[in-house]
């Protein structure tokens, strides 16, 4: 097989992002949340939860605690209790708080606009900047999950373990005004079809694009 050319790589990773999209349209974010205050604090409390087990807990929290200056004034004790059935809790108590403090007191309550503001709050890596930037204001970013980096290297479009650097190069593969909207696509597609230990290749809207870098034979279908 010849060696895949960057603008053959290229239009092989359009066409995987125009097939998802005619596949699963209605791909769009999992966490529920009202404003750009109540987004950031669903995603840092997603880290290493589902999406799900988030959205039970948030309604109460949200209830609570309206504003950055409520959560900077509550104590941590308090924050614990409240999201104590997620995952991590004592840590994302601790930086939810820290954060909301450097809000308050640096940025004036209001949640900070870009990517590398975002990411200098505590408990809020670059991924988790991406997906705030990206969804409250509209800013270009394809933040890499674990189901992102799988699909990623099972296609053969990348060969990196980092999220920063499989990011890299995906970015380089599609116009920034894709990069968000692929990136819900692929979390989506990683979420019920190109699954960790069972990828579901027959019904693989992407498969002849795929060339299933690490996938078992026998979990491979023998159609293309």
């Amino acid at each position: 097989m010849a060696r895949e050319t960057k603008e053959q790589k290229r239009e092989r990773a359009a066409r995987i992002i125009d097939a998802l999209e005619v596949a699963i349209p209605e791909a769009k974010i999992a966490l529920d949340y009202g404003n750009e205050l109540e987004l950031l604090i669903a995603v840092m409390l997603s880290a290493q939860a589902t999406d799900v087990l988030v959205n039970k807990v948030t309604p109460a929290l949200f209830a609570r605690y309206r504003t950055a200056a409520d959560y900077a004034a509550a104590s941590e004790e308090a924050l614990r209790e409240a999201i104590r059935r997620i995952g991590l809790f004592r840590n994302k108590a601790k930086n939810l708080k820290a954060a909301m403090e450097l809000i308050v007191r640096e940025h004036g309550g209001a949640i900070p606009r870009t990517r590398e503001a975002l990411q200098t709050l505590p408990g809020v890596g670059w991924k988790t900047a991406g997906v705030v930037a990206h969804h409250a204001f509209g800013a270009h970013a394809f933040p890499v999950d674990t189901h992102i980096g799988r699909i990623a290297r099972r296609l053969a479009l990348t060969r990196e373990e980092d999220p920063d650097k499989v990011e890299r190069d995906l970015c380089a593969l599609l116009p920034p005004e894709r990069w968000g909207r692929a990136h819900q696509l692929v979390i989506w597609h990683g979420r019920r079809t190109c699954i960790a230990q069972r990828p579901q290749c027959d019904a693989c809207p992407i498969a002849a694009d795929c060339l299933r870098v690490g996938v078992k034979a026998k979990r491979v279908s023998k159609q293309r």
